[in-house]
């Protein structure tokens, strides 16, 4: 999954990793995903986040990146201004 997001109060690197760090521990430590920040870093205000789940299930993976996605949407600093999905599936041999 990948969240385009827009901090408008962040008025430094400094500023926006106090806003990207919790969010990004949070989803690691509560969802057990891997998130990291994929795009934008040298911006202010803008950030693209990535998180990616395995799952024996894809409904379980869904379940997951929809608790994620509340999570992300939750925080009152942000603003989202897109989530994309895409999906890799295992084929059985």
């Amino acid at each position: 999954m990948r969240v385009e997001l827009h901090l408008p109060e962040s008025r430094s690197l400094k500023s926006k990793r106090a806003v990207v760090k919790p969010i990004l521990e949070g989803t690691r430590r509560r969802f057990q995903v891997a998130a990291a920040e994929v795009d934008h870093q040298d911006q202010w205000q803008r950030t693209s986040l990535g998180m990616a789940v395995v799952a024996s299930t894809v409904s379980h993976a869904e379940e997951v990146l929809d608790e994620v996605e509340r999570f992300v949407w939750s925080h009152p600093d942000v603003e989202v201004l897109s989530v994309e999905r895409s999906w890799l599936e295992r084929e059985d041999v």
